[in-house]
This record gives structure tokens, C-alpha cells and sequence, in this order.
């Protein structure tokens, strides 16, 4: 008895697939019966309205890399003059990422737009590994972000860190003033012992590389002077005036920090607008081999439909002589 009720449901459970089957394949006959005459150049008519989707779409994508062409040739020049502003300060103060200290603060700069490749993933995922490198109980780290996507992305793990959110800083064409402003926003409402700026370093169209510059803060900086560390040179300056040592690396830090960042923000731009060619580039692309493959399909669906109607007129004037 078991068995026979057993066999009843599992009889019940494969009906029920079959009655579906049946079911579909009768409203499949019904709607061809139904269909309209002429139907048989839809199939051609939805290959037409396809590839005039994709033409359009390549056009968009050819004029975006006409535009990041454009923008990235005014960018570049300031790009390349404001790396001699931070390298000096490389010579006098170093750039350590390994220094050990309790409040850290990574400044990761990102775009405000898309359509620009992996460079924004990349500087997020940086900017999480120096995180999880630079956290411990008696460490606090904390974020700045530059840019729509790397907030975008760091809001969904790490809402409680972000101490500061600044977006839209290309709308007007970047200079040192702004970008200093902003650094000085940013060292008045973070306390820091490092910051850490997360950027992409522009080599050419293709390539760019992920980089941290370490900035440090003026009581870490003597801290390491006085230990006789890499910073030990800074004592075989003379200091002229009535500044005093403190009120100078003060100064030297501050300065520091607004070079570093206007090279990063330049950088970064210059590296998002070429990631955005190549991008447009290969779409257009294959947009293009996309519009081969329509093309070819939709002739082979139109001498296919040329070819039927011959044989139905062939076979009628047949039928009519017989």
C-alpha cells in the first residue's frame, strides 16, 4: 500500500511538468495561428531596430573618447609640472608607508564619473588593505574621500570610518589654491598622525599605476628626527629667523600635504580621463564587431524570407497551370 501511494504521487509530481509543457505549446499554436500576415519579417525587423541600437551606441562611444582625448591633453602638462613640487619634500622628509603610528588617515581619491575602467576599484581596495594593515586596539584609522565612486563603494563597510566626503572637484579646472583649500579643510577636521593618499599614478593611455604617498604630521616627524631615523638629516639645518624648529615642520608638513595632493588629484584625473579612452575605445570596438554579426544575420533572415516567397509564388502558379 506504501509503495502504491508512493508511486501516485511521484505519478502526480511528473504530470503536473507534462500538463505544462502541453499548455505552452498551445498558446505557442494559437498565437501563430493568430499572428498577423506578414509576420514572418518580424525576426527581420527586430535585427533592423537592434543594430540601429548598437550604431547609436557606438556613436556615443566614439564621441566620449574624442572628449577624454581632449581633456586628458589639457591635463596632462599640469600633471607632469606638479610632480617637482613634491619631490623635494621627498629629499627632505622621506616617504615612509611603513611608519607605525595610532591615528591613521587614508585619503582616497577617486571620480566623480564612471565609464573609466577598474582605476576607482583599485583605489578602494588599497585603501582597505592599509586599513586592515594599520588597525589594532590601540589604533584608530579613519577616511577622507575625493570622489563620488569611492564613497559609493566604502559607504557599504565602512560608514562609521569616513570622517570626511568632498565630490564634484573637477567640475571647474583643477589649480594649486583650490587644492590647497581643500588640504587645509581637511588637516583642520582630522586629527592625524599619517595620512595616506590612495591614487592612480598616470603613466600613459594604457597604464597607470596604484600609489600611496605617506604624509606624517609634524610632532611624528620630530619624533622620528630625534630617533635617528631616515628624518635624522633635518637636524644639519640651519634654521634662520624667529621661527622656532616645531613652527617649521609645521609649516613644512602643511605645505607638504597640499603638493602631494594637488600632483594626486592631478594625477588621478589624468589617469581616469585615460582609462575612460581606452574604455570608449574598446567599446566602440565592439560595438563594431557586434554590428558584423547583426548584419550578417540579418541578411541570411532576409534571403531566407526572399527565398521562401519565391518557392510559395513558384509552387501557386504550379497549382494554377495543373
Amino acid at each position: 500500500m506504501a509503495m502504491a501511494a508512493a508511486l501516485r504521487r511521484e505519478g502526480r509530481r511528473l504530470t503536473q511538468p507534462i500538463n505544462a509543457l502541453h499548455s505552452s505549446l498551445n498558446s505557442s499554436l494559437i498565437s501563430q495561428d493568430q499572428a498577423p500576415h506578414g509576420a514572418r519579417s518580424i525576426s527581420t525587423q527586430v535585427v533592423r531596430n537592434r543594430m540601429k541600437s548598437v550604431r547609436n551606441i557606438q556613436k556615443i562611444t566614439k564621441a566620449m573618447k574624442m572628449v577624454a582625448a581632449s581633456k586628458l591633453r589639457a591635463v596632462q602638462t599640469r600633471t607632469e609640472n606638479s610632480r617637482g613640487l613634491w619631490q623635494p619634500f621627498t629629499a627632505l622628509l622621506g616617504d615612509d608607508p611603513s611608519v607605525d603610528v595610532k591615528k591613521n588617515v587614508v585619503v582616497t581619491i577617486s571620480s566623480d564619473k564612471g565609464l573609466c575602467g577598474g582605476i576607482n576599484s583599485t583605489s578602494v581596495k588599497i585603501s582597505r588593505v592599509l586599513n586592515k594593515l594599520n588597525s589594532g586596539p590601540d589604533k584608530e584609522t579613519k577616511y577622507v574621500i575625493l570622489g563620488e565612486k569611492a564613497k559609493a563603494q566604502l559607504l557599504r563597510d565602512s560608514k562609521k570610518q569616513i570622517a570626511l566626503s568632498l565630490t564634484e572637484l573637477q567640475k571647474n579646472p583643477l589649480n594649486y589654491t583650490q587644492v590647497s583649500v581643500l588640504a587645509d579643510d581637511i588637516l583642520k577636521n582630522v586629527e592625524y598622525d599619517a595620512l595616506r593618499i590612495v591614487f592612480n599614478k598616470f603613466h600613459s593611455v594604457v597604464q597607470f599605476l596604484p600609489t600611496v604617498a605617506t604624509v606624517l604630521s609634524p610632532e611624528v616627524i620630530e619624533r622620528e628626527a630625534e630617533s635617528g631615523g631616515k628624518l635624522g638629516e633635518l637636524d644639519s639645518y640651519e634654521i634662520e629667523g624667529g621661527e622656532t624648529k616645531a613652527e617649521i615642520l609645521q609649516n613644512l608638513a602643511e605645505f607638504q600635504f597640499s603638493c602631494v595632493m594637488y600632483n594626486a588629484v592631478l594625477e588621478n584625473a589624468c589617469s581616469e580621463q585615460g582609462a575612460r579612452m581606452s574604455a570608449m575605445d574598446s567599446s566602440s570596438r565592439n560595438a563594431g564587431d557586434m554590428l558584423d554579426r547583426l548584419t550578417l544575420t540579418y541578411n541570411r533572415t532576409r534571403q531566407a524570407s526572399i527565398t521562401t516567397e519565391l518557392i510559395e509564388i513558384i509552387s501557386g502558379a504550379s497549382a494554377l497551370e495543373g
